[in-house]
């Protein structure tokens, strides 16, 4: 079933449940956009500037679900969320959308949760800072039913740049969070370590920077080239080998030893390089861990 919650062109009636920083950039560029906003929060005290700006402050998650035609969860994780749809007591008039973090098994568990209700969930997951919502800059990726997705459309919009509808499957959108969120992880955690290194060795902060810079400017063409060698299943290693990668880590592991700084996420990568050469790999390119990586029972 198809569900219209802008008949003759009126602006939807948005329900924002969760007052943090995120749910609170969402709720003002709602209200920014010209659209009715309803707020709850389990603290009421974080709605005063939102109220003060137009918003209605709900006493109650249905009382807030009530009044909207699309609703809008953004709170800590999976299971808040799960709570929140709970204090519903009914079903909404319109889609709940869920904006709240967590990995693709838990969100396809609360779509089928939420089905099982008669809520029409449509999951999400918000890949930038709060305050780029309602600018070009934000990115908000969907999944789930493509009609729920086209019909929240004119409320999603308002939250600005890009609202990106992944398919049908609502655990798509937590999918790529996840991946994407290791690779922050992985990136900042790298960074913090290079920085510490670099101090232990009497580089100034702002000279290492100069040069780190460089070596994120190397992301983005070693994405494209990993996608295509994943997606061709060559690895050939016209740049570097995994082997060349093994000796260049256990040289910094060995100076970070020396200076006394924490090894552990080194070693981890030194560990996974081992077994691919071990397995006969050392030649081919450092796209060859990513599917290494994966067990091989994975479907």
């Amino acid at each position: 079933m198809t569900h219209r919650n802008h008949e003759d062109n009126t602006s939807p009636t948005v329900a924002v449940l969760g007052l943090g920083p995120m749910g609170r950039a969402l709720a003002a560029a709602s209200l920014a956009a010209g659209h009715p906003t309803v707020v709850w929060n389990r603290t009421p005290g974080r709605a005063t500037a939102l109220v003060a700006a137009g918003a209605v402050l709900a006493p109650t998650v249905a009382d807030a679900a009530r009044r909207a035609s699309v609703v809008i969860a953004c709170v800590i994780n999976y299971q808040a969320a799960r709570a929140v749809l709970s204090s519903l007591g009914s079903p909404p008039r319109g889609p709940f959308v869920n904006l709240s973090s967590g990995h693709a098994t838990e969100a396809r568990d609360l779509a089928t949760w939420a089905a099982q209700r008669g809520v029409d969930y449509l999951d999400g997951a918000i890949l930038t800072p709060a305050p780029t919502i309602g600018t070009p800059a934000a990115t908000i990726l969907y999944s789930g039913p493509r009609d729920l997705f086209d019909d929240s459309l004119p409320a999603l919009e308002s939250f600005g740049g890009s609202s990106v509808h992944l398919g049908a499957d609502a655990g798509t959108a937590a999918a790529y969070e996840m991946a994407l969120l290791d690779l922050f992880t992985m990136s900042v955690g790298g960074l913090a370590h290079a920085f510490a290194l670099a101090r232990a060795e009497g580089i100034p902060p702002a000279a290492f920077a100069r040069f780190a810079r460089g070596i994120g400017d190397l992301l983005p063409d070693m994405a494209d080239r990993f996608a295509e060698q994943l997606t061709s299943g060559t690895f050939a290693a016209d740049i570097s080998s995994i082997a060349s990668a093994g000796s260049a880590v256990t040289h910094v592991v060995d100076a970070a030893a020396a200076r006394g700084i924490e090894t552990g996420p080194l070693r981890a990568v030194q560990s996974i390089i081992d077994r691919a050469v071990a397995a006969g790999h050392g030649g081919d390119s450092y796209a060859r861990l990513a599917e290494s990586l994966v067990p091989a029972d994975h479907p």
